[in-house]
């Protein structure tokens, strides 16, 4: 059984920083790939950010060069650091886990409950 616990989320201002921890039970997370994923108030889920097994990464434009995702496979968890944050990064936030650098929500088969960030201007 595969769960995934997103933690971090909260109130902020624009422009500062924020991060996320998304801690997966199971023996495979080594060999997963992880995605972040986020859904604002009407409007649809969106791809943020994914890291595969090996550590590659890729980003959605609208987060490139303020958003680091990044893993620690000895601790089963991956992060989302969030710097510079805007009032349209507002959303909650939701990370998956699957097995190939997608970015694509149907790519994945395990999801956390999210958590809801806040960005005030």
């Amino acid at each position: 059984q595969v769960q995934l616990v997103e933690s971090g989320g909260g109130l902020v201002q624009a422009g500062d920083s924020l991060r996320l921890s998304c801690a997966a039970s199971g023996r495979t997370f080594s060999r997963s790939a992880m995605g972040w994923f986020r859904q604002a108030p009407g409007k649809e889920r969106e791809f943020v950010a994914v890291i595969s097994s090996e550590g590659y990464t890729v980003y959605a434009d609208s987060v490139k060069g303020r958003f680091t995702i990044s893993r620690d496979n000895a601790k089963n968890t991956v992060y989302l650091q969030m710097s510079s944050l805007k009032p349209e990064d507002t959303a909650v936030y939701y990370c998956a886990r699957g097995d190939y650098l997608v970015t694509t929500s149907g790519g994945y088969g395990y999801w956390g409950q999210g958590t809801q960030v806040t960005v005030s201007s």
